[in-house]
């Protein structure tokens, strides 16, 4: 590091990391995750809601013992698999890419 007045560059993965690109991948990575995490977090806690306080709805018998509440326990599990196999297509066409450029650019200058 330079203290003469120079701009200090700092490593390369400090360099990286100040880089547009990094803040990109970042930001790609950001308006997925952060989205995508609140849907969910609101989603399980409408069935949680539901089960401590619509008990007779989440009861209602829609095939033989299979309730309402039986039905979208299970979409829960659904939706954890969806998010994840949405995720990793956004991952691979988005994320892995730019962080696979970076890796190239650190291995280079290494």
């Amino acid at each position: 590091m330079s203290t003469t007045g120079e701009r200090s560059t700092g490593t390369i993965y400090e360099q990286v990391q100040d880089s547009p690109e990094f803040a990109d991948l970042r930001s790609r990575l950001r308006r997925f995750v952060f989205p995508m995490s609140a849907a969910f977090l609101l989603w399980y806690l409408a069935y949680v809601l539901l089960a401590s306080y619509a008990p007779g709805f989440m009861s209602i018998k829609v095939i033989g013992n299979i309730n309402v509440g039986l039905i979208i326990g299970l979409l829960q599990f659904v939706t954890t698999f969806a998010i994840t196999t949405i995720y990793v297509r956004y991952a691979n066409k988005y994320l892995d890419p730019a962080a696979e450029r970076l890796r190239t650019q650190i291995e280079s200058a290494t």
